[in-house]
């Protein structure tokens, strides 16, 4: 069973290659529909081939159940949506961007190895860097 959708407050954003609008999910007497329903129905009705394109967020269901609002993005392809969405967004699709962060203990062991060289040491530290830069 299809949820029953409607869209409000359509808008193209060409600068982020997208389309965002809210997203209306009707349920009267019924449970909410799955991200993944909302997600294939909003690819069905604005003819986006692949449903990984379509970022759904921010879903509330009003008091007393019956009406769900929330927001969607419609990118036009991969690449721009890996540009433009948060890490925990790409996640729920599968899409998720390599990090290029050192973990916490290697940043501390090397910060606490700067800080130690001192002086001389780092003067030493700085000639010897150069030294090996001129030689390759």
């Amino acid at each position: 069973m299809a949820p029953q959708l409607r869209c409000r407050k359509f808008m193209r954003n060409s600068l982020l290659s997208r389309r965002q609008m809210v997203v209306d999910v009707i349920h009267p007497g019924k449970k909410v529909a799955t991200h993944e329903e909302i997600r294939n129905e909003l690819a069905n009705r604005h003819g986006v081939s692949d449903s990984k394109l379509v970022f759904l967020f921010n879903f509330k269901t009003a008091f007393g159940g019956g009406k769900t609002t929330g927001f969607a993005f419609i990118y036009d392809n991969l690449e721009e949506a890996k540009k433009f969405e948060p890490n925990h967004r790409l996640k729920r699709i599968g899409e998720e961007r390599a990090s290029k962060r050192i973990n916490r203990k290697m940043r501390k062991t090397s910060k606490g190895k700067k800080l130690r060289t001192w002086g001389t040491g780092r003067r030493a530290m700085l000639h010897k860097q150069k030294k090996a830069a001129r030689d390759e």
